[in-house]
């Protein structure tokens, strides 16, 4: 079927890298002799109809730029069948031929079911800092918001250190602890709870007494959906058991969302922006295009959202081992 012009949106949590993504799908559009309409609002802008044209020009200097040109909402009408039946009328009415969804899971699904039921042809982009979207190693906004934490930690330290504290640090990460995991290793932290792996409260009171004699202070690295409940009721659990320490929690938050993408973002997003257009030219659709093993790699929808990506093991050892 041939291409001749295209819708891209962005939906759920902003990731930094989006802007980069949408500046790819628009000038390799444009490249390919393709028109590409932007959709402000994510999916409850396809319901409204909320379009703008975009070409190369309307996409300068964003690559640098955290957030999404593009803006992100909820959509309370596109969660029903009559609101996907209106989203899919208003892309056949503004004759568009395919839609290019940038975000994480929850836009994936969204996508999926506007496939399903509307066969709009469709093709997602990972993107989410969670990095729990399958069909690629690592997702846009990962690694940015890796390194957003991890500045903040570092900050964290030297505080810590100058008052022989314990800082509970807690980064985003509702049903997965990538980013926990992985600052928790860069920075050196004593300990990293995280939701895949259930850890009571009693072992890390064990590995925090168990310090060098010598060692003062230290920092316990939460996600948000640790099973303990997070950082400010592990902290207080802590407290109450060991009142010789002196704890202080820090939330980074909504932090880890903004700021300027990475260059490995900026990369990535640039990469599978081109990618997800020329895959649609090739025939590919009912996808998410991702990098897997360094190559560029097309996971059907379905794939994308039941495969469960798993935290490296060794990482695990390697907080064991490290903090001594």
């Amino acid at each position: 079927m041939e291409l001749k012009k295209i819708a891209l949106l962005t939906s759920g949590g902003d990731a930094p890298g989006m802007n980069a993504a949408i500046r790819a799908v628009v000038r390799t559009a444009h490249f390919h002799g393709i028109t590409t309409t932007g959709i402000l609002d994510g999916y409850d802008g396809l319901v409204k109809k909320n379009f703008t044209e975009l070409g190369p020009r309307d996409v300068r200097n964003i690559i640098q730029r955290g957030g999404t040109l593009l803006r992100s909402a909820r959509s309370e009408a596109f969660l029903t069948k009559e609101g996907r039946t209106t989203a899919g009328a208003n892309l056949r009415e503004a004759g568009i031929d395919a839609l290019i969804t940038i975000g994480g899971g929850g836009t994936q699904a969204g996508a999926k079911q506007l496939a399903d039921e509307q066969k709009v042809r469709l093709m997602g982009i990972a993107s989410t800092i969670d990095n729990d979207l399958g069909g690629s190693d690592r997702t846009i906004g990962f690694d940015t918001a890796c390194n957003t934490a991890l500045e903040a930690i570092d900050r964290l330290r030297d505080t810590a250190s100058s008052y022989g504290r314990i800082f509970f640090v807690e980064v985003m990460g509702r049903d997965t602890g990538f980013i926990a995991m992985h600052t928790g290793v860069a920075a050196g932290a004593e300990y990293v709870m995280v939701p895949e792996r259930k850890e009571n409260v009693e072992q890390l009171i064990n590995a925090l007494l168990n310090r060098s004699a010598d060692k003062s202070s230290s920092i316990v690295v939460v996600a948000e959906g640790d099973q303990e409940g997070g950082a400010f009721r592990l902290a207080e659990q802590v407290k109450q058991r060991c009142p010789q320490f002196d704890i202080r929690v820090s939330v980074l938050g909504h932090l880890q969302r903004g700021g300027n993408p990475t260059m490995a973002d900026r990369l990535l997003a640039s990469r599978l922006g081109v990618a997800a257009v020329e895959g649609l030219i090739a025939g590919e659709e009912g996808c998410v295009v991702g990098v897997v093993k360094g190559e560029v790699a097309f996971t059907p929808h379905a794939v994308a959202l039941t495969q469960r990506k798993s935290i490296e093991p060794d990482l695990f050892r390697l907080v064991q081992m490290l903090a001594v």
